[in-house]
């Protein structure tokens, strides 16, 4: 809000200096002695009758108080004149003096009324404009914010659990499930609060997200993951990719053999493509036990917020297999930013 009112103002500081050389040009032009007097004075006379009407604009008509406008505007008309007529020295004749008097308020009073109205119309669109648009920013960053907060936590939950028995049983596992755990949460509550964040940690987070997930299966591993590109080369959303994974797990057998769950990942020059494909549980099967998460209705939601008509989502259900692939832009990282990202891993 305050660069908009910078910017005003220097519209405006500029729009009066370049009327004052105007009029120095066509005083000094016509050889008049005071040119530089008598456009000075000009222009403090408009200066005055503009800003008159600009203050009254703002206080009452904005407010809607007309009555106390139109009382207003009617002064400014009527000594609006005075100004430009002092400023040319007015005629001691009566007729004369009337003359001139309805010749600047036609003229000059007039122009000076109308230009304040419409600089302060501009203003008003703008800065309504710029109020909209940071309320709608506001509102789907709520929103986003919202939709993250509902990345299912009853995961962690089972997670937990299951590290207390490895470390019961004293596995050899414990301590790389305690490593995956940690980076999943300190990327969840830390590092995926920026707009983007480089596709490699996204994955990686993937990855831990897959590591944890497998300690529930004796079968290793249930998830082929199938990665094209380089993956250190662009930057995506933070957390837009793990809810499609996190639905191949909620919505397949309890009972997974390996290599049941399919995840692609394919970088293109401009583009992301994210695939995943699992068989569907049968009805009357028993459920995985990880209710909650984000449902694909949440994550159309967000991907419109995050990518608006610039990404794509197709689902494919059949009777034993489900299919989603999403593309979405890839923001391709130049050679210092991903030597950046490189030293940060």
């Amino acid at each position: 809000m305050n660069d908009i009112k910078k910017k005003f103002t220097v519209f405006h500081l500029s729009g009066w200096l370049l009327t004052f050389l105007f009029f120095c040009w066509v005083f000094w032009s016509e050889g008049h002695p005071n040119w530089l007097y008598l456009s000075s004075t000009i222009i403090l006379a408009g200066i005055a009758v503009f800003y008159s009407h600009f203050l009254l604009l703002t206080r009452y008509l904005n407010r809607k108080r007309y009555g106390l406008y139109l009382l207003g505007l009617t002064v400014v008309l009527l000594a609006g004149p005075l100004p430009f007529l002092l400023a040319e020295g007015g005629s001691n004749d009566l007729s004369t003096f009337l003359d001139q008097y309805f010749t600047k308020l036609f003229s000059m009073v007039l122009l000076c009324v109308v230009l304040s109205w419409g600089a302060r119309a501009t203003e008003n669109w703008f800065t309504d404009t710029l109020k909209r648009e940071s309320s709608q920013k506001q509102a789907a960053q709520a929103e986003l914010a919202y939709l993250k907060s509902q990345i299912n936590p009853h995961f962690l939950f089972n997670t937990l659990n299951n590290i207390h028995t490895l470390v019961y049983k004293q596995s050899e596992s414990a301590p790389d499930a305690v490593r995956c755990l940690s980076s999943l949460m300190r990327y969840m509550i830390y590092e995926s609060t920026a707009n983007t964040v480089p596709l490699e940690r996204e994955i990686n987070y993937l990855q831990d997200y897959i590591s944890l997930q497998q300690l529930r299966y004796k079968n290793a591993p249930v998830v082929n993951i199938d990665i094209a590109g380089e993956i250190n080369s662009c930057e995506i959303a933070p957390l837009v990719l793990i809810n499609l994974l996190e639905n191949t797990y909620k919505h397949s057998p309890a009972r997974l053999n390996i290599g049941d769950i399919k995840v692609k990942i394919a970088i293109g020059d401009n583009s992301l493509t994210f695939m995943t494909h699992n068989p569907i549980r049968s009805t009357g099967s028993k459920p995985l036990d990880e209710p909650g998460g984000i449902g694909l209705d949440n994550v159309k939601k967000r991907l419109q917020l995050l990518y608006p008509g610039q990404h794509t989502l197709k689902v494919t259900s059949k009777e034993e297999f489900f299919t989603v692939e999403l593309t979405i832009p890839c923001h391709h990282l130049q050679n210092h930013e991903r030597e950046t990202n490189m030293l940060y891993n």
